[in-house]
């Protein structure tokens, strides 16, 4: 792995063509790739839309499309022979990852059984195919025992892992486990890491998830994405509809696991959403009290069927709605993250300096989530865990104090430490 383009022999760029912003981004990533480098190789979700690609970027090595594993390794051997060493040669037991040591992403499925209006990823990447229990629970050990910290679980649905083979038994450490989410989140535990799920589309035994989040098994965080509250917009969407079962069901989490955090996206302006809509939406995000929200604008996605429906919404109109609706979550963010004050918790380490430690509670996956700035952090080094205080708060973030050496020491607030985090 090389740290620059300059010193890198080929460069991959796995990219995105979900939205329009994202084959943006792709686009110009490869482009920057070209520009500093000259040898690429494009693989992922874009390079399966036709010449899209190839027209915007002619010289690139190859374009394949997702899961092109043996496709890309081709290029590469072809580009560049291997040579074999018996030292550079040797594989990690983790293999090779682009997360830091302390976090990996375990992939279990591939593909959507769903149709949702809005969306093209069956199209891109098929139906639900969902990895052998016994071989994502080796994978998993062997990052454990490579010094992973921090397993993030995830798939296109990750709940429906095991439907398309009616739940059939695995083995693994010679013991039968179904090809079933919960079952394999209760072997996961096991393992002494912290098990985060992401992207749960909310069946039903989703809530047998809680009990095992209560005892402390897995991380007690919830990333479902609802995408809007009105029912006449979700029909639309085609995603479950009964607005009320769901507040009904955020209570029942929080009555079980009174810890759980919950992360959710939603889409503004999707065809037809009027005024009154909106204003719905609001009304739940006021309710339901979510911890952590993500918002989209609708992006008309090349095939996504929702495309030809009536009504669009105007540009405008909908980069304002997304405005308002974050305005309201960053309230609700902040006022959540004010009651944990005072409160003592378990962070992970990211990252640490003479000036301390940036971190991430239960409630914060990397990159999208915020972060736990701790004053004084010692000698915690990245993949440390520790115990602090919280001290402050704004709409995103907490500062902090280890937890053992808070007496007697003054506290930061956010605008001391903003200027040593660099915020």
């Amino acid at each position: 792995m090389s740290n620059s383009y300059e010193d890198a022999d080929l460069i991959i760029v796995n990219t995105c063509g979900f939205i329009d912003e994202a084959v943006d981004e792709s686009l110009e990533a490869i482009g920057e790739a070209m520009e500093r480098n000259g040898r690429v190789i494009v693989t992922g979700c874009l390079g399966a839309k036709g010449d899209l690609v190839r027209d915007a970027h002619p010289s690139v090595l190859a374009v394949t499309g997702p899961q092109a594993v043996d496709a890309v390794m081709g290029v590469v051997h072809a580009e560049l022979p291997p040579q074999h060493d018996p030292f550079l040669s040797l594989l990690p037991p983790g293999g090779i990852k682009l997360t830091p040591r302390h976090y990996a992403y375990l992939k279990i499925a591939e593909g959507c059984n769903h149709r949702c209006r809005f969306c093209v990823i069956p199209s891109m990447r098929g139906d639900l195919v969902s990895r052998p229990v016994g071989e994502v629970l080796s994978e998993a050990e062997a990052l454990v025992e490579a010094g992973v910290r921090e397993l993030l679980v995830i798939a296109q649905d990750t709940s429906a892992y095991g439907a398309d083979v009616r739940y059939r038994p695995d083995f693994h450490g010679g013991r039968p486990v179904r090809t079933r989410l919960v079952d394999l989140v209760r072997e996961l535990g096991r393992l002494g890491a912290w098990v985060r799920l992401h992207y749960l589309y909310p069946y039903p035994h989703v809530d047998e998830l809680l009990p095992l989040m209560a005892e402390g098994l897995v991380l007690p965080y919830l990333d479902v994405p609802f995408q809007h509250a009105s029912e006449r917009i979700l029909k639309l969407m085609r995603r479950p509809a009964r607005t009320e079962n769901v507040l009904a069901r955020i209570r029942r989490w929080r009555a079980i696991c009174p810890e759980v955090a919950i992360r959710s996206t939603f889409i503004v302006g999707f065809p037809g959403e009027t005024e009154a809509d909106f204003e719905v939406l609001l009304d739940f995000l006021e309710e339901a009290r979510l911890d952590r929200v993500g918002c989209f604008a609708y992006s008309p996605v090349d095939g996504a069927a929702a495309n030809a429906f009536p009504d669009p919404v105007p540009e405008a109109v909908k980069e304002e709605r997304r405005e308002r609706f974050m305005r309201k979550q960053a309230q609700i963010s902040a006022e959540r993250l004010r009651a944990k004050v005072g409160r003592r918790l378990r962070v992970l380490v990211d990252e640490a300096g003479e000036e301390g430690a940036t971190a991430r509670s239960a409630a914060d996956a990397p990159e999208i989530d915020g972060r736990v700035f701790v004053a004084d952090a010692g000698s915690a080094a990245p993949g440390d865990m520790i115990d602090v205080r919280v001290t402050d708060s704004d709409e995103h973030d907490l500062w902090a104090l280890q937890a053992d050496a808070d007496a007697g020491t003054s506290h930061p607030t956010r605008d001391r430490r903003s200027q040593s985090v660099g915020r």
